[in-house]
């Protein structure tokens, strides 16, 4: 199958308030799977979630590699990678007290093929732009989000709600995790954005868009994503990783 050709980048920072950075971002580029994380916990647990479940998503993708058969399903290796990854999680919280009831959000994108398919647990996004218009492809997995869905509350009350960070799903808080998946196919041309909510809390839609037209090049971008999520307050970690499907490789 031939695997589609890409640029990527990508950038965090701790922001403006807080003095650690319990954020975390990896990639693969043989296996082309891509991940954003922020973790939560207390002390260095909430950091030591996002990494672990980084490295551990990683290495199951790893354990797959060259096994043609078992990449025809890609949406299949990422939902038991996360599952994996949950476990590990979960046990080491509960074996160790001082990171007891520790977790992390997850956006996750792979390519493959013609397609890529996407996964998120909690409050991360992941956005595509595609013929100069972004589109979010992840619904939170948040209260206030799940409660705009049901007509609750408006996305303005969300928006400004204080329970605007309680997120309803996290990788490693519960023996077992659901996580969303969804097949996109690829353009030549699709620019992928994995944040943290980080990000998201700062910039609204537009000004991500606008950022991501003006600025061709992806570090860049990542930059500015960043500094400007800085000026409008940092109140949160801020974790970007850009993704750009420039053509089709080799079959």
């Amino acid at each position: 199958m031939a695997q589609p050709l890409y640029e990527v980048a990508a950038a965090t920072h701790p922001g403006m308030v807080r003095r650690g950075n319990e954020d975390a971002f990896g990639l693969s580029r043989e296996d082309g799977v891509f991940l954003v994380c922020d973790g939560m916990g207390g002390a260095a647990a909430g950091e030591v979630a996002s990494s672990m479940t980084v490295a551990e998503i990683l290495k199951s993708f790893e354990g797959w590699r060259g096994d043609k058969e078992a990449w025809l399903s890609p949406a299949a290796i990422l939902r038991d990678a996360i599952a994996a990854a949950n476990r590990t999680i979960f046990c080491k919280g509960a074996k160790d007290p001082r990171l007891y009831g520790m977790g992390t959000t997850l956006v996750a994108l792979v390519l493959s093929g013609n397609s890529a398919w996407v996964a998120n647990v909690g409050d991360s996004r992941c956005y595509r732009l595609r013929g100069g218009a972004l589109e979010q492809m992840t619904l939170d997995h948040s209260w206030v989000e799940e409660q705009v869905r049901v007509g609750a509350i408006t996305a303005d009350e969300a928006a400004h709600s204080p329970l605007r960070n309680v997120i309803t799903r996290a990788v490693g808080s519960q023996k077992t995790i659901s996580s969303d998946i969804a097949e996109l196919s690829l353009v030549a041309g699709d620019l992928f954005l994995l944040c943290s909510d980080g990000l998201t809390r700062e910039l609204g839609s537009e000004e991500l868009q606008t950022i991501l037209l003006k600025e061709c090049n992806l570090e860049a971008a990542c930059k500015r994503l960043i500094q400007s999520a800085n000026r409008h307050g940092g109140h949160d970690n801020i974790t970007c990783l850009l993704v750009r499907v420039t053509g089709r490789g080799a079959e």
